[in-house]
């Protein structure tokens, strides 16, 4: 079975004659707002998916028939005074999800702006991370 890096290293073997020319560059700077803006945008992929399951989750436990089993339990218990299925219903899951999803909201973007300040600080003693790349 052929991968691509064994494709990759035919074709750099093959061409003897080109140089392969290496660039290395060093990340000495990430640009606060610019970090602030995109753990912004993960955070909201992060918050849908939040979203997404929790309703999943309801959905297989009410389908599945668990809700109704801790209802009867839970009924049971108080001698009927308190019934689980009006407290837990699809309007409280979401609302529950959409609370969970925005703290996750801020919670993410301010962890990015948080990790961006001390990767410009760390960069002051450590130099900065070296990348490098190549053309084949």
């Amino acid at each position: 079975m052929s991968t691509v890096a064994d494709k990759l290293a035919k074709k750099s073997s093959s061409s003897k004659g080109a140089s392969t020319k290496q660039v290395r560059l060093r990340l000495v700077y990430v640009d606060f707002w610019t970090a602030v803006k995109l753990s912004f945008l993960a955070a909201v992929a992060l918050a849908i998916v939040t979203v997404v399951a929790y309703v999943v989750v309801y959905a297989a436990v009410a389908a599945t028939g668990v809700l109704s089993k801790a209802d009867e339990f839970t009924s049971s218990i108080s001698g009927g005074t308190f019934i689980l299925s009006h407290t837990i219903g699809l309007p409280q899951v979401l609302a529950f999800a959409a609370v969970v999803a925005i703290i996750n909201l801020i919670v993410v973007t301010v962890l990015g702006a948080v990790v961006a300040g001390i990767y410009n600080f760390a960069v002051k003693v450590t130099g900065g991370l070296l990348v490098g790349f190549t053309s084949n």
